[in-house]
């Protein structure tokens, strides 16, 4: 079955094109969070098998469908065993997040302190594991965070609804050990195919 082809999809389609027409960034990821949770929960929804595969050495990013009139994007994302992302931020968008199949260590930060355009400090505000069937959001500037498959066994999949096509993000490494800082750097962002 290609990405593009799965029981429920016009459904998922129907629903997000419904929810980023309700007003602003706040009331649009509120929809989104609520109406990709019933989706999930529903089974009305199932997702192509090949989603469910994760990748050696990163997580996967699949792409389930791209919206012309609205202009934005889902990706199914597959977490093998371990595998996360560092602090990010998707470049000024919002994004909402579902856990399709799993668990997620999901961990916000904020910005305690910048040093020009490229450094910051950051501080944890929040961290949660995020089981089957729940959804998160984010809205910049509280863009920032962590996500990791929480089992060292099992696959986790995820969807990924953005503002708009995401393909570059800003990844932040630490500057110079315990120095606190970390550093931002452009990662462009690609999708992989299905195994």
């Amino acid at each position: 079955m290609p990405l593009t082809d799965f029981p429920g999809r016009q459904r998922l389609i129907d629903a997000i094109d419904a929810a980023v027409q309700a007003g602003d960034d706040q009331a649009v990821v509120q929809t989104l969070r609520k109406s990709l949770c019933e989706l999930m929960r529903s089974g009305d929804v199932v997702l192509p098998q090949a989603v469910f595969h994760a990748m050696d050495g990163h997580y996967a990013r699949r792409r389930l469908h791209g919206s012309r009139e609205h202009g934005y994007d889902v990706i199914a994302m597959t977490w093998g065993p371990g595998q996360g992302t560092p602090i990010h931020d998707h470049s000024g968008m919002w994004c909402v997040e579902g856990v399709w199949h799993g668990q997620l260590d999901i961990t916000q930060y904020d910005v305690s302190e910048r040093d020009g355009d490229d450094r910051a400090r950051f501080i944890p505000v929040g961290s949660m594991i995020a089981g089957t069937g729940s959804a998160g959001s984010l809205i910049p500037p509280h863009e920032y965070h962590t996500i990791r498959n929480a089992s060292d066994t099992d696959t986790a999949v995820s969807v990924h609804i953005y503002q708009r096509r995401m393909t570059r993000c800003g990844v932040f490494s630490e500057d110079q050990a315990g120095s606190g800082w970390h550093r931002r750097e452009e990662k462009l962002l690609q999708v992989d195919q299905p195994v």
